[in-house]
């Protein structure tokens, strides 16, 4: 008898994803990554740039013919993104808006920086403490806990302009919907049938019917709704369409993980499912703190992830254990 251990449902490697070193060419079946916005989010090193869109032609390489992928992005750079994926060889065949409505507005009053130009001190109103409902404890620049001076606007400039902003409160993040095109001269069942991919994997993510709720359309399924390309954090109170929805996470949700951008798990279930099927290896390039892996493993799937933070790094061998 074997006393061998089997052998990981992962492979994770603590170097840079570019050139995808030690992943063969049409070997894996889907793509889910979180690359850097190259939007300076909390002034972290690693999201001052878009990512070299090398890496999506190392994706192209590694993938099968007809595998698809997802890729979070920015409302502000999602289209610069776009056009370099899409210039590796990929099809961009739509795009998910996953909505909250926790988001942080990114804005400031205007009305106290007129002030400020105009040499003129404004009125302390009050005070507060600041809380930061999605990060919790509060960001460090942020004070979180600590009492706060609250004030207004006192030019007559300033007044006019109280309140005005640069910017709306953001309420979705986009994840772009792509796919390695098929083997040229196939159809999708003949690729399917050579490589096991070509396909989303509807049947598995299918949103349910509430409860007491009736089932709608001409043949209804049994398992729910096809699901939308919207992913909603909270229930709204409509009467025809349903999303998946998920919470969005909170920091620290594992004392260990303090990794800024973490992505839900439930979130990460949908779109692993979405995009792959069981027994089949999804490929992360920016595995961050491990998100996508867990996801996978809890699903039944394989996983091969890059990450070049070591901090980051452990904590993704820490959660795939």
């Amino acid at each position: 008898m074997s006393t061998s251990k089997p052998s990981k449902p992962y492979e994770i490697f603590n170097s840079t994803c570019y050139g995808l070193a030690g992943v063969n060419d049409n070997s894996l079946d889907a793509v889910i990554t979180d690359p850097p916005y190259g939007i300076s989010f909390q002034n972290n090193y690693w999201d001052k740039d878009l990512p070299n869109r090398q890496i999506w032609q190392d994706c192209l390489r590694v993938l099968k013919p007809g595998s698809f992928g997802l890729i979070f992005s920015s409302i502000r750079l999602m289209h610069r993104l776009m056009v370099d994926v899409e210039e590796s060889g990929f099809l961009i065949k739509d795009v998910l808006f996953w909505a909250y409505l926790n988001g942080m507005p990114k804005s400031r009053d205007l009305g106290l920086e007129i002030d400020k130009e105009l040499g003129v001190e404004s009125k302390k109103v009050g005070k507060y403490r600041y809380v930061q409902g999605y990060k919790k404890g509060g960001a460090e620049n942020y004070s979180a806990g600590q009492e706060k001076y609250r004030y207004e606007p006192a030019s007559e400039l300033g007044i006019k302009y109280k309140g005005a902003g640069l910017g709306i409160k953001p309420a979705y993040e986009p994840v772009i919907l792509v796919q390695k095109p098929i083997e040229k001269g196939l159809t999708v069942a003949q690729n399917i049938k050579k490589y096991g991919t070509g396909a989303l994997n509807l049947e598995d993510t299918r949103i349910p019917y509430a409860k007491g709720e009736t089932k709608v359309g001409h043949h209804p399924h049994p398992k729910g709704r096809v699901t939308a390309n919207v992913l909603r954090t909270d229930e709204f109170a409509d009467s025809y369409d349903k999303f998946f929805v998920v919470a969005k996470v909170r920091q620290h949700a594992e004392e260990f993980n303090d990794h800024p951008t973490l992505k839900p798990v439930s979130l990460m279930h949908h779109l692993v499912k979405l995009v792959s099927f069981p027994e089949q290896t999804v490929l992360d390039p920016f595995m961050g703190s491990g998100s996508t892996g867990v996801a996978c493993i809890e699903l039944q799937r394989k996983f091969v992830g890059f990450e070049v933070d070591e901090k980051y790094f452990q904590i993704s061998q820490k959660r795939l254990g």
